[in-house]
């Protein structure tokens, strides 16, 4: 009995045991979706320069409306091209909120904000987002961070209201209340664009919020621009396509594919460069004087947001 349980054993030794597939995605996948990311993040850091191009052409309406269509009649494009579903009736009011925050609402007020800020300016304020995302999300979801999170994210708060001030002498502006507004409205955009990534791909979340948008944008594309002179130059049309292609819709895509492929913790460390990759365009492509608060208070919100990071994780 013995020897029979001892070469059982040695049999049992011999077989390969099944292995728990590696959780990991391959090397080669994970620069591509690494890539992917920073090119998104990218994508978005160039947002602001191109929206003050537009605005060298168009007017604020215009420019939002006729970005809205455009980057509408190329999602759908793509839906109808790859023959996705209509989502279903469930989740048209969240795709609701999701145009409004981000597909209208925050394109219309940082523009608006835009005629008066320099976009260093707007990039700093902006760059509270990922935070004001976090606190409405935690809200939205009932979850409960912990102090350490909260604390970095009233330091955050606390850096950019204090660079605010100094900048406006004293008061907030009216560019102010547009870029803190546009904040919320994006957060929670943001914030619902999350909860239906769940259950749909993300860059069908925003298509279908751009499609849903269609019949708002078009009608307000053509009155606005009956009433806003249009005076195009390579510039303006540049910065339209890039906010209509670029910022609205492919930015997006190539973002939720490598947020896919490398996961949600890792593509938002690269999100934390936005705001410094805006100061960098401002001077380069629209010759912007930074003052020495602007990219101390980058840097002081980029810090913040690093310790919500580890604090959630």
């Amino acid at each position: 009995m013995t020897a029979k349980s001892s070469a059982i054993d040695q049999i049992g030794i011999a077989v390969s045991r099944p292995r728990t597939p590696d959780p990991r995605p391959p090397s080669a996948d994970r620069r591509s979706g690494t890539l992917q990311a920073a090119l998104g993040v990218t994508a978005f850091s160039l947002t602001f320069p191109a929206t003050a191009w537009g605005l060298e052409g168009f007017g604020p309406w215009s420019l939002v409306a006729v970005r809205s269509a455009l980057a509408a009649v190329i999602a759908g494009g793509c839906l109808l091209a790859l023959r996705v579903p209509v989502p279903a009736r469930r989740h048209w009011a969240g795709l609701a909120v999701v145009a409004a925050g981000v597909v209208l609402g925050f394109p219309l007020l940082t523009t608006l904000a835009l005629q008066t800020s320099t976009t260093a300016h707007a990039a700093v304020v902006v760059g509270l987002l990922p935070l004001t995302t976090a606190l409405l999300s935690a809200l939205r979801t009932g979850a409960r961070p912990s102090r350490m999170f909260w604390a970095a994210a009233l330091a955050g708060a606390a850096a950019v209201i204090a660079f605010t001030v100094q900048q406006s002498g004293g008061a907030l502006s009216s560019a102010d209340a547009y870029l803190f507004g546009a904040l919320l409205i994006c957060a929670a955009g943001y914030t619902e664009g999350g909860r239906l990534a769940r259950t749909m791909p993300g860059w069908q979340v925003i298509g279908w919020a751009l499609v849903l948008c269609l019949p708002l944008s078009v009608p307000g594309a053509l009155v606005a621009l009956s009433y806003e002179p249009v005076h195009l130059s390579a510039h303006s049309v540049a910065g339209l396509l890039w906010v209509a292609a670029g910022s609205q819709f492919l930015g997006l895509v190539v973002w939720y594919r490598g947020m896919a492929a490398i996961g949600i913790p890792k593509a938002s460390q690269l999100q934390l460069a936005q705001p410094l990759l805006t100061l960098v365009w401002s001077v380069l492509l629209l010759g912007e004087q930074l003052t020495p608060a602007a990219p101390l208070t980058a840097a002081a919100v980029l810090i913040c947001i690093a310790l919500t990071q580890r604090a959630r994780g």
